[in-house]
């Protein structure tokens, strides 16, 4: 049994799985609140499906690439998690699972592109084979500089219509298809630790200069 989150975009995702089979999962409805609404977000969605958090065998998280405070939300909640229920956690790359549906749903065929929002006017972008298979990336740039012919999925498509004109779904992660992805082995397992691109806004300030 496979709980999967992922808080890499604006929406929180989780769901719960046996296998391939997602039993429940929800979405967040308003944007930017992770650490108000990761947990219950976990608690309904194990409700919802009938399982317990002791049944539980795994649980996957996106890495990202992502804002800061987000991605530390869900990987402390998951390594949180996996201390206390003694289960193994997976991290997985948040543009991978979005590749991984493309593909699935039939939306991509041949190569594409992924490219989600990754603000100061930049995208988060990598790019697959027709499999799903990542080639390239993933890296932060200016639209511009990522701009391409080919489908591209995710929100950055929408976001600059200008550097990408073949805007294809989905357009953010999705708990349920990041657990899929993960029980079905189309995804790389990485460690749960951050997929930062671009240092954090916040910094620690640096060692007080004397007074002279």
């Amino acid at each position: 049994m496979l709980l999967a989150f992922d808080t890499a975009t604006p929406l929180v995702t989780v769901a719960v799985a046996n296998g391939s089979d997602v039993l429940a999962e929800s979405v967040a409805v308003t944007p930017m609140k992770h650490g108000e609404q990761l947990a219950p977000q976990i608690e309904a969605v194990l409700a919802e499906a009938g399982v317990h958090r002791t049944a539980l065998t795994a649980i996957a998280v996106g890495v990202g690439p992502g804002p800061f405070t987000g991605l530390r939300v869900g990987l402390v909640t998951a390594r949180t998690l996996g201390h206390v229920l003694d289960v193994p956690v997976h991290g997985v790359c948040s543009l991978d699972v979005l590749a991984v549906e493309a593909v699935a749903t039939g939306t991509v065929s041949g190569d594409f592109a992924v490219a989600t929002d990754a603000r100061r006017k930049e995208v988060y972008t990598a790019r697959y084979d027709g499999t799903g298979v990542r080639r390239r990336g993933p890296e932060v740039l200016r639209p511009l500089d990522a701009a391409t012919d080919l489908p591209v999925v995710g929100e950055g498509a929408r976001l600059y219509p200008d550097a990408f004109g073949h805007a294809v779904a989905p357009i953010r992660p999705s708990a349920g298809w990041l657990a899929r992805a993960v029980a079905e082995s189309r995804v790389e397992l990485l460690g749960p630790e951050p997929l930062y691109l671009r240092r954090p806004d916040a910094v620690a300030p640096g060692p007080v200069r004397p007074v002279s």
